[in-house]
């Protein structure tokens, strides 16, 4: 039967309609451009533009239960029609978008707080549940997950669970699956499964890990929907110690970083910024006041701080260049990337440590300055100020890309990780790599004793919406393939979706064969998120 592409047929619409009643089966033109896209940028970019149809899926799906869960489906199944899961759509790798042949099934209904338990420190709560209400509610009990992803009031449990997720404070509490004790998951049979309650394993398990959290946490939706979970829960903390370091090079922070994680402390936040990260976010000053000077613009900041500093240095083409860029729009600096980083790299600055540690004992206090005497012999104290300034401001972050997007310009972030051996190349690899197509900062958070994470922001601008997302292509292009080049990991913690899935396998040398015997087990008729996670 011929149809209309992004129509879902009567039948199917009815069929949909007896498992989770009327208003659950969204198939309105609006509805399907509000679920069309996560926060991936070249989806934003395209939606920006105009270009309305990239990823409308056939219809939205709203389960209330895991058995309606099971019913959507087993219903695909039967039909061959391919779901896509989507939580509160907060993810920046294209790992919750469809197309007119998908469904969406919307988990957001499963947000239920089943069960605290406090003599055994856990919680028990559905995937659709926000991650500041679920926050909200533990500190209320006096108790925290310690999960802080930047994007809190916009994101959920499921998608933490999906994606891997780490928040702020991982250096203590761990990343999302450090957290979780079990779940439950329905497949691409339309089973579910207890992850708690591991099944009889066959001679056709030869490679799977033993633990399925292993499978299910990080699966993307490619595998199974989570419908529950049960997670590690901590007391609030009592105590809490922050404070800023200044060092004169990147080295030379990273180098004391490792020091304190290999010597056992746990800081509960670590964020380290490179130079240019740190001249743009933090304060300049010294001292407690944690002030943040306000500048016109991003090259504002640049140009005023190389004036300052390097007088009669710059020459007055570069000068009459930007100052003519930034009178016109941030965007159409940020189209001159090259000259940007140019002028980032020739001034001097510093790299700025922020460090906290919390918790409920006199350990903090003694952690705590053991830590701040090894920075102190690596670079300069200036104080609680940056500390106190990056509490204050943690979480708006994921509300400051907009203004960015409105000048026509793009941005977006890169997460990839390393061994502290391969830590200084990798990030010197992809700065070259990314510095042609668009401007580039960093920091380094999620640090471990074998290694650390680096989180690479970038800006960029082409003239129109097509030649924007070429350049936003071959920008990933480049950035990727330097990380793969470096022997370094693709994704730390935004997952992979679909915008890295041409580079997983350099991860995982003999995934993708794994990857395949994983959806024969769970997903044999691969209806489960196709084309995300290996393409």
């Amino acid at each position: 039967m011929n149809r209309p592409a992004n129509t879902l047929s009567t039948d199917h619409h009815g069929e949909l309609t007896s498992i989770v009643g009327p208003r659950r089966v969204r198939t309105s033109f609006p509805d399907k451009l509000a679920y069309q896209n996560d926060c991936w940028p070249r989806g934003i970019i395209l939606t920006r533009g105009r270009k309305l149809h990239h990823h409308l899926p056939s219809a939205i799906v709203q389960p209330t239960s895991e058995e309606q869960v099971c019913q959507i489906v087993e219903w695909a199944r039967d039909r061959g029609v391919p779901i896509v899961a989507f939580g509160a759509g907060s993810g920046v790798c294209g790992g919750a978008v469809a197309d007119d042949s998908s469904i969406v099934v919307d988990l957001k209904g499963l947000d239920d707080l089943i069960e605290l338990d406090e003599e055994n420190q856990t919680l028990r709560a559905g995937p659709g549940i926000i991650g500041m209400d679920l926050e909200r509610y533990l500190n209320h009990a006096g108790w925290t997950m310690g999960h802080y992803p930047s994007s809190l009031y916009c994101s959920s449990l499921g998608g933490y669970l999906a994606a891997r997720s780490a928040g702020q404070c991982s250096s203590r509490y761990g990343k999302i699956e450090d957290m979780v004790l079990s779940m439950r998951v329905v497949t691409g049979r339309g089973d579910v499964i207890d992850t708690a309650a591991d099944p009889l394993r066959s001679d056709d398990d030869e490679g799977f890990p033993r633990d399925l959290n292993e499978i299910f946490v990080g699966n993307e939706g490619t595998l199974g929907l989570i419908t529950e979970a049960l997670m590690r829960i901590e007391p609030l903390p009592t105590k809490r110690r922050y404070r800023g370091f200044q060092f004169s090079r990147l080295d030379l922070a990273l180098d004391a970083i490792r020091e304190v994680m290999q010597l056992g402390i746990r800081p509960t936040v670590v964020r380290l910024y490179d130079e240019v990260d740190s001249l743009i976010a933090s304060s300049k000053k010294k001292g407690d006041s944690g002030s943040k000077p306000q500048t016109p613009s991003l090259a504002h900041k640049l140009l005023g701080r190389a004036r300052s500093l390097l007088p009669g240095a710059l020459g007055r083409p570069i000068e009459e260049t930007v100052d003519h860029a930034t009178r016109v729009l941030l965007g159409r600096a940020i189209g001159q990337p090259m000259l940007l980083n140019t002028l980032a790299d020739v001034l001097p600055g510093h790299a700025l440590l922020v460090v906290g540690f919390e918790g409920s004992t006199e350990l903090v206090d003694d952690d705590a300055d053991y830590a701040f005497e090894i920075f102190r012999r690596y670079g300069v104290d200036v104080g609680t100020g940056p500390g106190k300034h990056w509490l204050e401001n943690r979480f708006s972050v994921s509300y400051k890309q907009s203004p960015m997007f409105d000048t026509g310009a793009f941005v977006d972030t890169m997460e990839v990780s390393t061994t502290w051996g391969r830590l200084q190349d990798l990030y010197d690899n992809v700065r070259r790599a990314l510095k042609p197509h668009v401007f580039v900062m960093a920091h380094f958070s999620h640090v471990y004793p074998e290694g650390s994470s680096i989180y690479f922001t970038f800006a960029g601008f082409a003239p129109d919406v097509d030649a924007t997302v070429e350049k936003y292509e071959a920008t990933w292009k480049a950035g990727l393939d330097a990380v793969a080049a470096s022997g370094a990991s693709i994704a730390h913690h935004h997952g992979v979706g679909q915008s890295k899935a041409p580079w997983t396998h350099h991860d995982h040398p003999g995934g993708p064969e794994l990857f395949e015997r994983l959806k024969d087990r769970y997903d044999p008729d691969r209806i489960l998120n196709p084309g995300k996670v290996y393409p």
